[in-house]
């Protein structure tokens, strides 16, 4: 994985880690021990399901960079629609409180979405190929008057 792409991931999934151990903390205070398993849950979805994206998304991005933003919509559309079908399946369970899960759900997705936007402002991506040292520079044919 290229530095920038690592850097991007690490910028994502630690701040989303962070807010989970907060959600986890404040889960157990409101819910108690299932309130915290639902938001430890609710992390490890969150950071595993967006976490693949990212890499998937950045992998296309240089193979198939004309696909890229086509490839993000459909992506995000993806994670989303599968978060959602997750608080469905689990909205009944006795193992961990599905309040607590979907709210953390919401708000890690929200997180991760938001520091990575913030990753990618930040990062200094080049959208021009700079010249290298080596490449043929253009002859001048212009004649001067």
């Amino acid at each position: 994985m290229p530095s920038n792409d690592a850097r991007t991931l690490l910028q994502t999934a630690v701040p989303t880690a962070v807010a989970g151990a907060v959600a986890v903390a404040v889960s157990a205070g409101v819910a108690g021990g299932k309130g915290a398993i639902g938001a430890l849950v609710a992390t490890l979805v969150v950071v595993l399901f967006m976490g693949i994206g990212l890499v998937v998304l950045q992998r296309t991005a240089r193979s198939l960079p004309q696909l890229f933003q086509a490839m993000g919509l459909m992506l995000y559309t993806t994670q989303l629609l599968l978060l959602f079908v997750f608080v469905a399946a689990f909205k009944d369970t006795t193992m961990f409180n599905p309040k607590a899960f979907a709210i953390t759900l919401v708000a890690l997705t929200l997180v991760w979405i938001g520091a990575q936007t913030r990753a990618h402002m930040k990062a200094k991506i080049l959208y021009v190929e700079p010249e290298s040292d080596n490449a043929e520079k253009p002859k001048n044919t212009g004649s001067k008057s």
